[in-house]
Order: C-alpha cells, then sequence, then structure tokens
C-alpha cells in the first residue's frame, strides 16, 4: 500500500523534530519501514545519513535481536489501531548505549480507512534538577523509595514520607522526572533489574525478588514490555 501522506508536505515538520536532539521522530508505512526519520534517530542508529533507514525496517537498521520487539509492537498498533501512549520503555542501540524513553505511536489512516502507517515519538527521560526546590522536597520519599525497591512502596506511603498530598507528590515527580510516581518508581525497580543483569550472575529469580516481584512471570512480562528483550535474552543480548 502506498503511504498517502505527500512527503513534501512533511519537510517542515521533520525539519522541526531534526531540532530535537532528545526526541526520536519516525513515520513507517503499512509494512513497518521507515518512511520519515529525524536526525536523533538516524545518529542513534548509527546512520551517517537519515536517507540511509529510509525503505528499511527496523529489524534491518538495528538488526534482529534490537528490531523484533519494535516490529511486533508496530504491527499491534497497525492490526488494532490501538494507539501506545505514555510508555515508559528501555531502549537500546547498536553502539549499546540504553537510554529511558517515553513512547507514543499512533496508526495512521489512508482516505478509505485502512491502516496506512504509522508515526511515532519517544522522548528521553530527562535527569532531574537535584539543586530545584522540587526535588528537595521529594528527596525523603525518594530516599525511602530507593531503599526499599524489594518491597515498593505504594504511593500513600511515599506521600506521607514527603509531607505531600498524593496529587501534590505526583505533580512534583512530573515535573522533576517527568514521570508519574508510579512510573518513576517502576523505572528504579527496572533499573535495579537491568544493572544486576549485566553486572552479576545472579538467577533471574533472585534478581525479581530484589526488584519486588514476587512472581517470575511478572517480572519477565513487565521486563519484556519495558525492553523488548526477556531479562534473561537481555543478558545474554547484551554481554555478548
Amino acid at each position: 500500500m502506498v503511504f498517502p501522506l505527500i512527503l513534501n508536505e512533511l519537510a517542515p515538520v521533520e525539519q522541526l523534530f531534526d531540532c530535537l536532539a532528545d526526541v526520536v521522530f519516525f513515520i513507517k508505512d503499512a509494512d513497518g519501514r521507515y518512511v520519515v526519520v529525524n536526525e536523533t534517530l538516524a545518529r542513534r542508529c548509527g546512520a551517517e545519513r537519515k536517507s540511509d533507514l529510509i525503505g528499511k525496517t527496523p529489524s534491518q537498521v538495528l538488526g534482529a535481536a534490537l528490531g523484533a520487539s519494535y516490529e511486533k509492537q508496530d504491527q499491534a498498533v497497525l492490526e488494532t489501531g490501538e494507539p501506545i501512549l505514555n510508555q515508559l520503555e528501555l531502549h537500546i542501540y547498536p553502539n549499546r548505549s540504553i537510554g529511558w524513553c517515553m513512547t507514543n505511536k499512533r496508526a495512521v489512516r489512508a482516505d478509505d480507512g485502512a491502516f496506512a502507517g504509522l508515526t511515532g515519538i519517544s522522548q528521553d527521560i530527562r535527569a532531574p534538577d537535584m539543586n530545584h526546590e522540587d526535588y528537595a522536597q521529594l528527596q525523603s520519599a525518594i530516599e525511602y523509595a530507593e531503599a526499599h525497591l524489594s518491597d515498593p512502596p505504594d504511593i500513600e506511603t511515599l506521600s506521607s514520607i514527603a509531607q505531600l498530598s498524593p496529587y501534590q507528590l505526583d505533580r512534583r515527580m512530573r515535573r522533576t522526572f517527568g514521570l508519574s510516581t508510579g512510573q518513576w518508581v517502576l523505572k528504579q525497580r527496572l533499573d535495579l533489574a537491568r544493572r544486576e543483569l549485566l553486572q552479576t550472575d545472579k538467577p533471574v529469580v533472585e534478581i525479581a525478588l530484589n526488584a519486588g516481584y514476587r512472581d517470575q512471570s511478572a517480572f519477565s512480562r513487565q521486563f519484556l514490555r519495558a525492553a523488548g528483550f526477556t531479562p534473561t535474552a537481555f543478558r545474554k543480548t547484551q554481554k555478548t
């Protein structure tokens, strides 16, 4: 199917996204091939030019191990039309750099109503300003959560420690980290798991417990959703 958008009309949008070093932007056709990308995506994929990605699938750009999870995600969006909204993801690139992003994807319809492609952005999770007054007010709750990831605290507990209402806590977390309180706690748990998978030889079941999961299968599902790999596959891929 020919992608319905006129690429010349997209040029100003593409150029705007080229200015954002912390945002990956792309448009793909119905077969999941890149039609438009920004400079950030090309650079992170190790390409010299954006045109090196055009017409290729994620597997052709990133390799089968890294690309398969993105293709599966794209296929689900194209088949169902259900968007991906504010999904916390761990992105891995060919140069082995790793970064947390917030991903959004939406299907694009052709004139006949069929899904003709999809568009998406992934924005890097920013580092907090530790000198900001919001961070100072959150610090006690942050330190408590980081010390109790094996038994992750709920929002009410963290609100009480910070002496804020749940709403006030969430608002300050979003301003400081760009994440809701729940998303931030999840990121800390999965970051702990990521480090232990790469830096230790601990069994996955032990790592799951350390990250606050009593059920290894639940841990594996959550890690797969965020990273695109099961914990075992992530360890094998990143250690080779």
